[in-house]
């Protein structure tokens, strides 16, 4: 019991200093993309903490696995370089062995991973759509930045506030330029200028405008004297939905349950992901165990890089049967369960292979 946990405390301690640190690395780089988003008035900020708070399990979900594996990797190499395993070996510990003294905290870090995967991280990913959609589809006040021109890359429209007034919700000095889709092949440019400006929601059909008033609209083709012009008191527009999620799939958003009764091949593809990261965690425990394996004059780090890039290409393979499961290119079954199953019985030759490699010579030589 006391080797226990005196195993389970060091490989914690190394783990959770590893997670610590790479989560910080990625949430450090994601609040600076976040903060550019901010800046340019794309991202209300408002919202900033919660959009962190959402994305939160879905990097642990990824983070701890690596976590456990550099962990391992490191509480054991210092074992295996203060000779404490050349004594447990004395003692009748076998490498095997060491694995099930680590039992505890993979089991544990196995199930925290499977309660994010398949629940705590889909309903994360909703709420942050959610929150994407509310704060940036229409454009409000909390997104606009105030005497600053803004692009909008997917509609090519240019937005200019020259005073905001967040106390009522509305604007003053407001001009609008976007370009205008013809069917006679012509580029035509409207122009907007309008005195005040708000934001109003549609409760029938859910759908937000911008409301303008006491303004001129100019329509034209830069550089031709053909163009219209028509002076308004109220002037509405619409203001189109941006609900894709940011690169995300849709898959991801959905809940387990949701996956599991779904024929689509995206639905079983994310299904399997979600199950997958679970079982990620005791395959990588497996290898990072048998990838331990050192001595004084290698020292504790000396297979930190090839046992890594083993991690980066298990993750890689995973990632790629889900990009073909969802594409119809690699069937369900086995599906990213014959990609486990080659890495567990690759992490099994790499623990135990040579001591049956040193059985059978011994029975040779006999």
């Amino acid at each position: 019991m006391i080797l226990y946990r005196y195993i389970a405390s060091e490989l914690l301690k190394s783990m959770f200093a590893v997670t610590f640190i790479l989560l910080v690395i990625i949430m450090s780089g994601r609040l600076i993309k976040y903060l550019a988003d901010v800046a340019a008035g794309e991202l209300a900020p408002d919202f900033l903490f919660l959009i962190m708070l959402y994305r939160l399990p879905n990097f642990l979900e990824v983070i701890l696995p690596l976590g456990m594996f550099i962990g391992i990797l490191l509480s054991y190499g210092r074992l295996y370089v203060d000779s404490e395993v050349a004594v447990m070996n004395a003692c009748g510990i076998s490498r095997l062995q060491l694995l099930k003294l680590a039992a505890a905290p993979i089991l544990l870090v196995t199930v925290g991973v499977g309660l994010l995967s398949t629940v705590i991280t889909p309903a994360g990913i909703r709420a942050y759509e959610a929150l994407i959609v509310e704060s940036k589809a229409s454009e409000g006040l909390r997104a606009a930045v105030e005497a600053r021109f803004r692009l909008d890359e997917r509609s090519g429209r240019v937005t200019y506030i020259e005073k905001l007034n967040r106390d009522n919700d509305g604007m003053s000095g407001v001009f609008i330029a976007q370009p205008m889709e013809t069917d006679k092949g012509r580029d035509l440019i409207a122009v907007i200028g309008a005195d005040q400006g708000f934001f109003e929601l549609d409760e029938r059909s859910g759908q937000r405008y911008l409301v303008l008033d006491n303004g001129v609209r100019y329509v034209g083709e830069p550089g031709e004297l053909d163009y219209q012009v028509a002076r308004f008191e109220r002037y509405g527009q619409w203001l189109q939905d941006k609900t894709q999620s940011r690169g995300r799939k849709a898959a991801d958003g959905k809940s387990t349950g949701e996956l599991w009764a779904s024929d689509r091949l995206e639905d079983r593809a994310a299904l399997q992901w979600r199950l997958s990261l679970a079982l990620l965690v005791p395959v990588v425990a497996l290898l990072a165990v048998a990838l331990s394996k050192t001595d004084h004059r290698s020292g504790r780090y000396s297979k930190m890089f090839p046992a890594f890039m083993l991690y980066m290409l298990y993750l890689i393979a995973l990632n790629a049967g889900r990009e073909g499961l969802a594409k119809g290119d690699l069937p369900v079954l086995p599906g990213l369960w014959g990609i486990h199953v080659g890495f567990l019985l690759f992490g099994l030759l790499l623990l135990l292979g040579p001591d049956w490699l040193r059985r059978w010579r011994a029975r040779a030589a006999t």
